[in-house]
């Protein structure tokens, strides 16, 4: 996949928040902090693991669909279980 700047950046910065997240979790679970608390940012965690999946799908997408740069190894079928699987 041929990400460019911008989109690699989404990317990683989506992930450095969820790493963030994490390693958050893992404080208040030390510091014995409330399950409201712990899983309030479990949640927001997964939310951006979420959408930085999302965003490679879509980048899958516009390169294969919509600029014609298929790759022999990526099939419109692949996508849609990749897409499915994040369901």
């Amino acid at each position: 996949m041929d990400i460019n700047d911008k989109e690699r950046a989404e990317v990683s910065n989506r992930l450095k928040r969820a790493r963030g997240q994490i390693d958050g979790v893992l404080a208040m679970i030390e510091a014995d902090r409330s399950c409201n608390d712990i899983v309030t940012q479990l949640a927001a965690a997964s939310s951006a693991i979420d959408r930085a999946a999302l965003k490679i799908v879509s980048i899958g997408i516009k390169q294969c669909y919509v600029e014609g740069k298929e790759p022999d190894h990526v099939t419109a079928k692949d996508l849609e279980r990749l897409l499915l699987s994040l369901a």
